[in-house]
């Protein structure tokens, strides 16, 4: 193989080598890497920017999620304070309500144990008659004399009594 014939030909081969690596060198430092440094610096200047939008919409969900809850927080307070509101309407006009119709019930009551008393009256003293009669009628059979009719009530109530 020629090329490993190193008494000949290695100083050509050294001196090509040297202007290829040159060639290569300068192209690749001169052309290709400022154009990649600038495609790098656009890119991380993106990200940054990208960062940085990130960071406020963060801050500005931050911000909209505590007014949020604040105002949550003020709408269950208003309405607890609205229910409570209700509950003492409701409760007040209930006990209005509830004394109104125990005082139509003990009225309606005192009439009724009235009504009940004098009905009472009316048929124990029914009951007094009857009984004083059916008393007089059953010792003028035993006697033959029919007491008198005071007699006979006296005799009944205290036989009641």
């Amino acid at each position: 193989m020629p090329q490993f014939d190193f008494h000949h030909v290695f100083w050509p081969q050294l001196v090509w080598l040297g202007v290829f690596f040159a060639i290569l060198y300068f192209g690749v430092v001169r052309l290709t890497l400022p154009k990649l440094g600038r495609v790098m610096a656009a890119r991380e200047h993106q990200v940054t920017g990208d960062l940085a939008a990130a960071d406020s919409a963060k801050a500005n969900a931050d911000r909209m999620a505590a007014a949020h809850e604040a105002g949550l927080a003020a709408a269950q307070n208003a309405a607890r304070a609205t229910l409570q509101a209700a509950q003492v309407s409701a409760s007040s006009s209930i006990e209005a309500k509830r004394a109104t119709s125990k005082t139509v019930l003990d009225a309606r009551s005192a009439e009724a144990e009235m009504a009940i008393s004098a009905a009472r009256v009316r048929a124990l003293g029914e009951i007094e008659g009857a009984t004083a009669d059916a008393a007089a009628d059953i010792v003028e059979k035993l006697t033959g004399h029919r007491p008198i009719g005071e007699v006979a009530i006296d005799a009944t109530r205290a036989a009641m009594a």
